[in-house]
């Protein structure tokens, strides 16, 4: 598995306080490690060989935690932003850590999943043609489809239309905000004349007809809330 990754973890966990008072989300534990840290071990086993974490608030604790993390084969490394810049404003931003030789990783990190990175990224490479699909996204069934950027697919699986937290009924099959892509794709936005900023909003409506899905029965929760975060924990424990 020849890749990179970009990690977003800069988010503030405002809604997880007074948790997050004097820890950032991304160190929030699920069992006794970190999300960050399931993360990488993810990423390690599935044979990645670089990856990027964004940081913004306590970062230095992001530091420190990543000085005692070693994997072996995969280098790791860190970009403050001092203003947030978005989950699209960061991948542009970072657009020179990829590369034509790799396929590569977008992952919203206070996600947690129990989810096989290595064969999502397998089914990146075998059944989504970068002449016809510019991004694969995984998908997932959602509980809670208000709250989600919902997808239809046709019966290629191809996205034909997206809703970001949209109250109206499209279904449940939810975007997990994990994304598989090749260089095509950051070309295709370094073209784009649109200030792009967040991902969901910005990025996935240009690319409608050019989204691969892969559809995952792995449960995916975003640990943004107190319950979620319990139901991960609880989730964790069983596996």
């Amino acid at each position: 598995m020849k890749n990179k990754a970009l990690l977003l973890a800069a988010g503030l966990g405002t809604r997880l306080r007074p948790i997050t008072n004097t820890i950032p989300k991304c160190l929030v534990e699920i069992g006794n490690k970190p999300i960050l840290e399931i993360w990488l071990d993810k990423l390690s086993q599935a044979g990645c060989q670089d990856v990027l974490i964004n940081t913004h608030y306590l970062a230095d604790k992001v530091n420190t935690f990543l000085k005692n993390k070693k994997y072996k084969n995969m280098k790791i490394n860190t970009i403050y932003e001092p203003k947030l810049l978005g989950t699209a404003g960061t991948l542009i931003k970072n657009a020179n850590f990829f590369s034509k030789e790799n396929n590569n990783l977008l992952i919203h990190a206070d996600n947690f999943t129990n989810v096989d990175v290595k064969k999502f990224h397998e089914f990146h490479i075998n059944f989504s043609s970068p002449s016809e699909n510019l991004l694969t996204m995984m998908t997932f069934r959602s509980n809670q489809p208000e709250k989600c950027g919902i997808v239809e697919v046709d019966t290629n699986g191809q996205v034909k239309n997206f809703y970001e937290k949209d109250s109206k009924n499209h279904g449940n099959i939810a975007n997990a905000a994990i994304y598989c892509f090749n260089y095509d794709l950051i070309e295709f936005l370094l073209k784009s004349k649109i200030k792009l900023t967040d991902f969901s909003l910005d990025v996935i409506p240009l690319l409608i007809g050019k989204i691969k899905t892969y559809h995952t029965y792995q449960k995916i929760i975003d640990i943004g809330t107190k319950e979620n975060l319990y139901l991960a924990r609880k989730i964790y424990k069983s596996l």
